[in-house]
């Protein structure tokens, strides 16, 4: 399998990790425009399945290093193998919520609050699994994410209370997807063995799982607990009338399912590189510096969906605010490890 062993390369791939995982969503705004969320939440599980598999049978099933994929499959402890499904259960809950916080109050505020307390909480639940990296540059870059993130509330309290439009409601799922998701990662983590390399050869624990295995298990997670998860939100959804299952059959295409499909691999994506640079730069590392998406989910919502066109006068400073101290907390997250 392929193992990532130097630390530029693993940030390299975090940095991969962060467009995704900020930019995903804009496949959701576009599907949005002709039908409701949690039609497209289906499409997108399966993509972020589809990545799995293809990823397991070549990368994770290729070379000399480490265990292929069926052999690791095999010899893994039961115990792991439910932390990785466990893990993809969290996070399919919290994305839903997220999603739905998208739909409320659109990308420029659920990116910087859901996925900025995700980002906080998941680098402290992530390295008490792994204490890998410095601890106080870890606490002083999650520091500098927190000011954005309430800085982020404040712009998004400044449109609310123009629109008067459901001003809380998008925050509220907003902060309880942060916290759902900011536990996620530290299940996968800690599903994966520990990694020796000794030249070109690696070996890995025995009873634990390989990256590729932690992202099928994960995946898998997700794709099953959609039937109860998104089955609650399409029966009591959080605003509107409940959606008819049969809406996925009677009033998609290909144009939409493909979209969707297409969302789930670029989250996949970057949720396995994200894996698969842990080795070599932490797992807390590797975690904060993917939840950067934070900054470009704000990007993609402030100046290509215009979602603040109508804001008072003075947001723009908040959001402007906001881009900087993401900055500065990101910066300082990727010093942590040098």
């Amino acid at each position: 399998m392929y193992i990532v062993t130097d630390y530029s390369v693993a940030v390299l791939l975090c940095v991969v990790t962060m467009i995704c995982w900020g930019s995903w969503a804009n496949t959701q705004k576009l599907a949005s425009k002709e039908w409701r969320f949690q039609l497209f939440y289906w499409d997108y599980a399966i993509g972020v399945l589809v990545l799995s598999l293809i990823l397991a049978f070549t990368l994770g099933s290729t070379g000399n290093a480490g265990r292929g994929f069926l052999p690791d499959l095999q010899q893994a402890e039961g115990r792991w193998l439910g932390s990785a499904f466990l893990g993809g259960v969290i996070f399919n809950l919290s994305n839903i919520l997220l999603v739905a916080a998208i739909d409320i109050a659109g990308l420029a505020v659920a990116f910087p609050v859901g996925v900025g307390l995700a980002l906080t909480l998941g680098v402290i639940t992530t390295y008490l699994a792994r204490p890998e990296g410095n601890v106080a540059l870890l606490a002083l870059g999650v520091g500098g994410v927190v000011v954005a993130i309430i800085l982020a509330a404040m712009a998004y309290s400044r449109l609310a209370s123009k629109n008067r439009k459901m001003p809380f409601k998008g925050i509220a799922l907003s902060v309880a997807a942060g916290v759902l998701m900011g536990f996620f990662y530290s299940y996968v983590a800690r599903a994966m063995g520990e990694i020796q390399v000794q030249g070109a050869d690696a070996t890995l624990e025995a009873g634990k799982l390989s990256p590729y295995t932690a992202i099928v298990l994960f995946s898998c997670g997700v794709l099953v607990s959609n039937f109860v998860w998104n089955t609650i939100a399409m029966l009591k959804p959080f605003h509107g009338e409940p959606v008819p299952l049969m809406d996925y059959f009677t009033k998609g295409n290909a144009r939409l399912h493909g979209v969707g499909i297409l969302g789930g691999i670029i989250w996949n994506l970057g949720m396995s590189f994200s894996i698969i640079a842990s080795h070599a730069a932490g797992p807390a590392l590797s975690y904060g510096l993917g939840q950067g998406a934070t900054l470009v989910g704000a990007l993609w919502g402030v100046f290509v969906w215009k979602e603040f066109k109508e804001a008072p006068p003075g947001t723009g400073k908040l959001l402007a605010a906001m881009f900087f101290f993401y900055l500065l907390g990101l910066g300082i997250l990727i010093t942590s490890r040098l």
